[in-house]
Order: C-alpha cells, then sequence, then structure tokens
C-alpha cells in the first residue's frame, strides 16, 4: 500500500509518500524559519498561513518525484497532534478532504510516535525493543518501545525540553532565531569547561529531566560577567555557549545511558530535532561502545518535523494492524495537546478496566 503523508503541526510544511513494502519513496519540506526569524519565535497565525500556502504545491512535488499519480495513493497519513490547533487544521483539513475525494482511509498520527519510528528510516535500521530519546523543541522524553502501538514512558522533563533550554538560553545571549542551531555553531568556537554550570537532576535516582535551572544559572552568569566587564568578548560569549552546550548534552547522556541499564536493553534510538546535535551524537556514540550496545539516529534531514515521518508512521500501522481501512473514517478533529499514552495498546486487563 501506498501512504501519503501530512505534516503541518508548527513551523514546518512536509509531504510524503511512504510504501508499506518499499519504505520511504518521496517527501518535501519546506521551513518557515526565514518568515519567523524576524520576529524571534513562531507566529502561529502565519504558520497557519503558509502552511495554506505550501502544502498542495508539496503534494505535487512528491507524486512527481515518485513518478506516482493521485490513483496510485491507497491510505493518507496526517498529524493530529500534537502542535499549533490552527496549523494542525490546515495539515488534517487537506488529508481528510483528499481521501474523501478518493474514497481513501485517513489516519491520524500522533506526531511523537512519528519522530520515535522515525529512526526505522535509517540503515541499518533498529530492531523492537529499544529505548527512545525523544529529544526537541516542545518534548524531552525517555521511553521504551517494544513494538508499533507499545510504548511505555521512561522519564521526561519537568519543565523546559532541551530544545527549549537551547533556544532560551541562545536569547539571552542575543543569537539569533533559531537559537539552538545558533549557539551550537558559536560552541565550536569555546571551550566546554569554562564555566561549570549545572547539570539538573543527574542525580535524582529517577529518569526525569529539568533545564529551566540552567537557563537561570546562564541567565545570572551572563549578568556577572556584564557587571563586571560592561560588554562580553566574543570569546566568553563562545565559552559560554559551549559549556550550555555540554551541560544539556551530558545529563541527556547520561540519563539515556541509566535507562538502557535499568531495561537491560542494547539499543538506543534518538529522535527528534536536538538529535541532530553532533556532541550528543559524539557522547552518545562513545557511552553506547562502553556498554556493548547499539545507538540509531534518524537521517540528518529527518531529524526535525517532517511528512517522511508521519507516511511511514501510517505505514507501520497498517502493517500492524492498527489503522482502520474502511474509508469511512473523515469525522475528524485535532488534538493541541495530546498525550502518547492515548495510541498505546493497552494490556487486555487495562481495556477491560477502561470498558467496565
Amino acid at each position: 500500500m501506498i501512504i501519503i503523508g501530512f505534516e503541518s503541526s508548527c513551523d514546518e510544511t512536509g509531504v510524503a509518500l511512504a510504501c508499506t513494502s518499499r519504505g520511504l519513496l518521496a517527501h518535501a519540506l519546506h521551513s518557515q524559519i526565514a518568515m519567523h526569524r524576524e520576529y524571534g519565535g513562531v507566529v502561529p497565525e502565519l504558520a497557519s498561513r503558509d502552511h495554506i500556502r505550501r502544502i498542495l504545491p508539496l503534494t505535487r512535488q512528491v507524486l512527481e518525484q515518485a513518478g506516482l499519480d493521485v490513483d496510485d495513493i491507497d491510505a493518507v497519513a496526517y498529524t493530529a497532534g500534537p502542535g499549533l490547533a490552527g496549523a494542525l487544521l490546515v495539515g488534517a483539513s487537506v488529508a481528510q478532504s483528499f481521501a474523501w475525494s478518493r474514497g481513501l482511509p485517513a489516519i491520524p498520527i500522533h506526531h511523537l510516535e512519528g519522530h520515535l519510528l522515525s529512526p526505522l528510516l535509517a540503515e541499518p535500521r533498529p530492531e523492537f525493543p529499544f529505548v527512545a530519546l525523544l529529544v526537541s523543541g516542545g518534548h524531552t522524553q525517555l521511553m521504551r518501545v517494544d513494538a508499533v502501538g507499545s510504548y511505555e514512558l521512561l522519564g521526561e522533563t519537568l519543565d523546559d525540553a532541551a530544545g527549549e533550554a537551547f533556544d532560551k538560553t541562545a536569547k539571552l545571549m542575543g543569537l539569533g532565531y533559531p537559537g539552538g542551531p545558533a549557539l551550537s555553531k558559536l560552541a565550536e568556537q569555546g571551550d566546554s569547561a569554562a564555566f561549570d554550570l549545572p547539570r539538573p537532576m543527574l542525580h535524582s535516582g529517577d529518569l526525569d529531566f529539568s533545564f529551566s535551572g540552567l537557563k537561570t544559572a546562564v541567565l545570572t552568569r551572563l549578568k556577572a560577567m556584564e557587571k563586571g566587564n560592561g560588554t562580553l568578548s566574543d570569546q566568553q560569549r563562545a565559552d559560554l555557549a559551549a559549556s550550555t552546550e555540554a551541560a544539556i548534552v551530558d545529563v541527556l547522556a547520561r540519563k539515556s545511558i541509566k535507562a538502557m541499564k535499568q531495561t537491560g536493553l542494547k539499543r538506543l534510538v534518538v529522535a527528534g530535532g536536538v538529535g541532530a546535535n553532533r556532541h550528543l551524537r559524539a557522547q552518545l556514540k562513545q557511552a553506547m561502545e562502553r556498554l556493548k550496545g547499539e545507538v540509531y539516529f534518524p537521517p540528518l534531514d529527518l531529524c526535525t518535523d517532517n511528512g517522511a515521518m508521519i507516511a511511514y508512521a501510517g505505514a507501520l500501522r497498517i502493517q500492524a494492524g492498527l489503522a482502520r481501512l474502511d474509508g469511512n473514517n473523515h469525522a475528524f478533529t485535532v488534538r493541541p495537546r495530546w498525550d502518547l499514552h492515548d495510541v498505546c495498546i493497552r494490556p487486555e486487563k487495562e481495556q477491560a478496566a477502561v470498558q467496565g
């Protein structure tokens, strides 16, 4: 079966085609970074309007790339949440209209499930079960993944996500938007040991995260340095950026390894935009070598939000028998807030309790 996938949860418009037997066939992505840069962050109304402009041209583009026609499509997948309500409605409306007009099934996909399964698009491909570190601008979670639709939350952030810590720290330092990549680029010129910054909850005894205290520590350092010197030198700024990146990466890596030891699993999968960070990749590779395990990352171009992960998640749900294929499910809603647990396969006892 061939599935077309639509992603429009925030500031990237993604469309892709995937096949249950051949994997990813084509994908196209438009980023709104340039549009939102002058505002210093995502403006929801502008994001929604831009999705409307981009989604149909991207659809034509992926069909042309794959050498397919609309008649070749067997199912439609789309991001139903979580995300910005207006942005989600664009993708969901286009997907459901497409499905209704062709008499095709429409499959709502949880955005985080798309990220969780995106490393399966890489080669080599990880086998189930594995521990997943989902790390992005809005989410930082450790999950045990036993199969498609079978996820167990091991730990999550109690406040800011890792990506937020990157972005907010970059904003404090006066760097451009998006802040995370700007901070990482500046960090390449700095000394990561120059500032002794905290590693929040590193010894908490659980697998939860917290990054708001790190942001406060950076702000305190900045104020103290500006009070003493007036302005920061380029080297001081680079050193602070490198020290901040090192603190975030250290917490992510060490908590991930702790999750591996607790579960006894030997495969770690990293997904989400922060998964593109080269220091995080290097530290996790070294740690997993010592653990005699394996670590998997999605391709760099699929770390951020994209249609490929949505189309592929739809294909995997069809293969696992977890998607309705009757072609009559066209009443829809979007869920800006949506717990990943809601899309999990529930054990029989839990199902009975819910039904009873």
